[in-house]
């Protein structure tokens, strides 16, 4: 082993050597076919035809590959091209020989080597060229299976990614991974071999891992059934298998797969679930040639929607948040994507009214996507006015304009903590719901006038948003630890940032006024599972390597979160991911009148004020390990003297 070690580092060695070989190589393929021609007779090498034939040979053999330039390939990354090129090559050289015996004869030049052995000469040399370079290309890789610290890997997809990862690192000898096996689920595959590599069922797996000393698992299939591959990805993180995964497939650029674009797999990539189908034409149909206003538009959510209508060939997309930069950068992200769309972006905060005014009158957009607002639980526990401000006032202004300004639709994006609110944040934003849809109710009892409608789309948290806790996790990895969890057992429904905005777009198509649209967000995650799972995936182990501590819950946190309230059901529409809630009705004047009331309570500047009247708002409304939960105390001693 110790003498094969500096063989790993030889360097890519000169072209001039490599043409001497495939000369030297040539040079015994013609003796062993002079020798079969002539019935292994060794006496005709003495004769003079021998070296005339030989050197006439030699010299177009040499022609040849300087016009193929055989000698550019690197022999240890021989492939089927490079055999190709070989064939090439010498059937080239066989017909400038049959060329060059019929010149000669014509010529009445004595030189007249003869067809059959231009035919044996081609055969043997083509199969010495090819075996030469098989030879030191197996060599190569058996220097590499020997080295210490060599990774066996698996390839879960025996197709043209499959092929291409084992080709990948059959080519890069500083790799340390050699490809063992290959696993698929297409039972005509199974069985078979590929580059003399066995295709395993996924069923299989937990045997491979010991028949092969598994280290690594390399997903190379988009095609692979979510269930499945997260089954067969948890199996190989139980037992401390790396697993991997590739880039998309039109960010491999002809097929040129390089080994650092061959990474870790990300949490995201086992939260994802099965592509969303929409209503494209639909789409096309309602948002062609108009002007759509995105509030919001340099967060996750906001940014995602404006690249999805983006599609959708909209006259303008006008981009509303308050952030400078991230909109700025938003601009230059969406004009590389879409060149032919045209995008502006309006630098404004959604509660100033004269602002907000300035752009419906500038832009008098046709539809609405209400994203902007404050989220995070815990930062509003601590600033109730500025939630309030925000998230119910920033939308009633916003409303109230897109009605005087005949706006065709409002699609407001809600979250699933505005059902049966335990903080201030999901309260605010189910007052703001309750004014949309009172106030479409109101609007659609004015008869004869063009009505703005109002939708509402209600989801949970999205992978990857800003400040949610998969970054944060992310984050505490990378730092050593320790993952801190707030209860072991917090659950929460997870949905990846492109499918929430795909259904709010398709939501608030297929809306007609008023709904409160509710998304399938699969099942509900345990967060603790969650950390485990992504300090596996980064190489460790679960307190042992990093440590999980909980910290307990926040202001305003529940344990889990609900999509319904106990006194809603919801209705099937015709996207099987997407319900409609059947939600109380609210009375629009009341409604108005409470907002109001909240307005005054706002001009105290009392913390307590404001929550008190939002509760009377939202009598659902109870707050957990808050310190508002004395006004809940408060609520109940009343009724009950």
């Amino acid at each position: 082993m110790k003498l094969l070690k500096p063989l790993n580092h030889i360097k890519i060695v000169p072209r001039w050597i490599i043409f001497s070989f495939d000369i030297a190589i040539s040079a015994c393929a013609f003796i062993f076919a002079f020798t079969l021609y002539n019935n292994f007779q060794l006496d005709s090498f003495s004769k003079i035809d021998f070296s005339i034939e030989f050197l006439f040979c030699m010299s177009l053999t040499a022609l040849s590959f300087l016009v193929f330039r055989l000698y550019s390939g690197i022999v240890r990354y021989t492939s089927a091209v490079d055999s190709i090129r070989i064939l090439s090559t010498i059937v080239f050289t066989a017909i400038i020989m049959f060329i060059a015996k019929l010149l000669l004869i014509a010529l009445a030049i004595p030189v007249n080597i003869p067809l059959n052995l231009i035919i044996i000469y081609a055969l043997f040399a083509f199969t010495g060229l090819t075996t030469y370079r098989t030879c030191i290309k197996i060599f190569f890789q058996y220097t590499k299976s020997t080295r210490n610290g060599r990774k066996n890997a698996v390839v879960f997809g025996a197709g043209d990614l499959g092929i291409a990862v084992k080709r990948t690192f059959e080519h890069d000898f500083r790799s340390e991974k050699t490809i063992v096996a290959y696993i698929d689920d297409n039972e005509e595959k199974i069985g078979k071999s590929i580059d003399g590599l066995k295709i395993y069922s996924s069923k299989e797996f937990p045997r491979m891992i010991k028949k092969y000393g598994i280290d690594e698992l390399i997903i190379a299939s988009s095609n692979i059934d979510i269930d499945n591959k997260n089954m067969i990805i948890d199996i190989a993180l139980e037992q401390n298998i790396n697993v991997l995964t590739l880039p998309p497939v039109n960010k491999i650029l002809n097929g040129d797969l390089s080994p650092a674009q061959i990474k870790q797999v990300r949490i995201e990539d086992l939260l994802e679930r099965a592509p969303i189908q929409i209503s494209n034409e639909k789409l096309f149909d309602q948002l062609r040639g108009k002007r759509v206003l995105v509030t919001g538009a340099a967060g996750s959510i906001g940014s995602e929607i404006s690249k999805q209508l983006s599609k959708y060939e909209p006259q303008m997309i006008i981009l509303c948040d308050q952030a400078e930069s991230p909109l700025h950068n938003l601009q230059l992200d969406l004009q590389d994507l879409y060149k032919n769309q045209i995008y502006h972006t309006f630098i404004a905060d959604i509660r100033s009214e004269e602002r907000m005014r300035q752009l419906f009158e500038t832009f008098k957009p046709h539809f609405v996507y209400h994203a902007a607002a404050y989220k995070h639980v815990p930062m509003m526990e601590n600033h109730p006015s500025e939630g309030v401000k925000t998230n119910v006032f920033g939308t009633y202004l916003l409303a109230n304009l897109s009605v005087e300004f005949d706006i065709q639709k409002f699609v407001f994006v809600s979250t699933d903590k505005a059902v049966n609110p335990t903080n201030i944040m999901g309260a605010t934003k189910r007052i703001a719901e309750k004014y949309v849809q009172s106030l479409n109710e109101y609007l659609s009892t004015q008869n004869g006038i063009k009505s703005t409608r109002f939708i509402t789309t209600r989801f949970g948290n999205v992978l990857g948003s800003n400040g949610s806790v998969i970054p944060r996790f992310r984050d505490q990895i990378e730092k050593g630890g320790p993952v801190t969890v707030t209860h072991p057992d917090i659950t929460r429904y997870f949905m990846t940032i492109p499918e929430a905005c795909q259904l709010v777009i398709e939501a608030g198509n297929m809306g007609q006024g008023g709904e409160i649209f509710v998304f399938d967000m699969g099942k509900s995650v345990k967060i603790v599972d969650l950390a485990k799972k992504m300090i596996r995936l980064s190489g460790y182990v679960p307190f042992k390597d990093i440590e999980i501590k909980f910290t307990g819950l926040r202001p305003g946190e529940k344990l889990y979160e609900e999509l319904l309230n106990d006194l809603e059901n919801t209705l099937p529409t015709h996207h099987e991911k997407i319900m409609i809630a059947k939600v109380r009705g609210n009375d629009f004047n009341r409604v108005k009148e409470e907002v109001l009331n909240l307005s005054k309570a706002l001009e105290s500047h009392n913390n307590l004020n404001i929550v008190r009247q939002m509760k009377v708002m939202v009598p659902e409304f109870l707050s957990q390990n808050s310190i508002y939960e004395q006004l809940d105390k408060e609520k109940m001693a009343s009724l009950n003297p």
